[in-house]
């Protein structure tokens, strides 16, 4: 990995000779913070591309956004950029953009990922500051997409910009358009355009940091499945006083149902279901109150170490309902209401025996003779990486250097589902997941942010780790 002229380590944690000389460290880190301000005015330029995937918003503006990101690329020294779909599929995928600089003989190729698609705002009266009006407050950057994942493509830009004719290993930028809808063509693009994405380290820039201070390697990601259940009593809407006591409506029969989903504690009571322990890395309940936001007198869910319930057990949420509003009911009984539910899933779970288990556990209750249909969704594999090898030991050396202490290896209770696709078609390849958040960055929630020191640290952790691997 080191050549006779390499330094002994300088960052905290290191261990055996550091990959570069002090000397180059120094520069390339002054080198990051000279472009700092072009990069942030790039994450502005992003933010501002409503660039939501989700199927009842405009996509036109997806297409935007990846025009956007190609520009960008192409301004950064690269000549071959596309703008790419599954086209192979029903219909056709998202635009995602491929950069690509090939390797110098002898070099190994790096693939670093991130996604330009973001989250729906949400309501609007949430927000502190408009959603796609890029704001900084108190040395955090807001609007949606800030921290996920556009700062994911500001953190390759930078590395890319800093290292320019120095960097020495072969680069394929790949930029998704489709991820926070579950890359549901991720499958055929892969199939497809193999070729342009094959990789010796893969890193994604997609996850989060232990904390503001303390970056982290990310050990595991939950999986996710997504269903919508159908819930029928009636074929028709009734009266509420004529019917009411003795008909049972759909939407008091979905409130049975969904109930039937936790324990008293919170648990999800879904038998069958894989259920793991993680590290214990001292969460505290104090810290966790404070990071999730919870209000007074409320009190976490579930059993067990923090660690765990967010990391290695299985969660359940519903995220929406087709009822009547508040505003606008009638004083009838409802004849089917459908609701959306989210599951994450602990690492080793297959998603089909999940569905299954989590289908028959809501057919099996349904209350008062209800007709229940559970109708799947989207899905992805949970994954657990294995932190070790000369890779790894790199990037620990990165981050450290970055970030004036050493990382942590820490799991995710989120998802990224295609990671499990890339490392079955590159199994030789190391994947390095890695990102910018932070506790409060609030990704998929109102106020999303990003700490833009912590956006920093993360640019030089990534153009120490390229030019480092540029030096093996």
């Amino acid at each position: 990995m080191c050549d006779a002229t390499t330094s002994t380590p300088s960052g905290p944690g290191a261990t055996g000779p550091a990959p570069l000389a002090a000397a180059d460290v120094a520069r390339l880190k002054a080198r990051v913070r000279s472009l700092a301000p072009g990069l942030r005015a790039d994450l502005d330029a992003l933010v501002r591309i409503p660039s939501v995937s989700a199927p009842a918003f405009d996509p036109a503006s997806v297409e935007d956004s990846a025009r956007a990101v190609a520009g960008l690329l192409t301004a950064s020294g690269f000549d071959d950029v596309r703008i790419l779909r599954a086209d192979g599929t029903p219909a056709a995928g998202a635009p995602a953009v491929i950069a690509r600089r090939p390797a110098p003989d002898g070099a190994a190729t790096v693939l670093l990922y991130a996604h330009h698609d973001v989250q729906p705002p949400g309501d609007p009266a949430g927000w502190d500051t408009p959603a796609f009006e890029p704001t900084e407050r108190d040395g955090r950057l807001f609007g949606r997409g800030a921290a996920d994942d556009k700062a994911g493509v500001v953190v390759h830009l930078a590395a890319l910009r800093t290292l320019a004719e120095e960097l020495a290993v072969g680069v394929t930028v790949f930029v998704e358009g489709e991820e926070e809808v579950g890359s549901p063509t991720f499958a055929a693009f892969l199939h497809e355009h193999r070729d342009l994405l094959a990789a010796d380290v893969i890193v994604v820039a997609d996850s989060g940091n232990w904390n503001v201070g303390t970056p982290a390697l990310t050990s595991s990601l939950r999986g996710l499945l997504g269903c919508v259940v159908e819930v029928s009593t009636l074929d028709h809407a009734v009266h509420s006083g004529m019917f009411g006591g003795a008909v049972p409506d759909a939407m008091t029969a979905t409130i049975r149902l969904l109930d039937t989903l936790w324990d008293d504690t919170g648990r999800l009571a879904v038998e069958g279901l894989v259920r793991g322990e993680a590290a214990d890395l001292g969460y505290t309940a104090e810290q966790f109150r404070a990071d999730a936001g919870l209000l007074d007198g409320v009190e976490p869910i579930g059993t067990g170490r923090l660690e765990s319930r967010l990391w290695t057990e299985p969660s359940l949420t519903v995220l929406g309902m087709d009822v009547p509003s508040v505003e606008e009911p009638a004083n009838a009984l409802l004849p089917q209401v459908r609701a959306k539910l989210s599951m994450r899933l602990a690492p080793g779970q297959d998603p089909e025996e999940a569905f299954t288990a989590l289908r028959d556990h809501l057919v099996a209750r349904a209350p008062w003779g209800a007709h229940v249909r559970v109708l799947p969704g989207e899905c992805g594999r949970p994954w657990a990486g294995d932190l070790g090898g000369e890779v790894y030991d790199v990037a620990r050396w990165a981050l450290a250097e970055a970030w004036g202490t050493a990382p942590v290896s820490m799991g995710l209770g989120g998802s990224i589902p295609f990671i499990p696709l890339l490392e079955e078609a590159f199994p030789e390849a190391t994947v390095l997941v890695t990102g910018v958040e932070d506790p409060d960055a609030r990704a998929h929630g109102t106020n999303e942010s990003v700490h833009l020191e912590e956006l920093w640290r993360a640019c030089t952790a990534e153009t120490l780790l390229l030019a480092a691997l540029g030096a093996r």
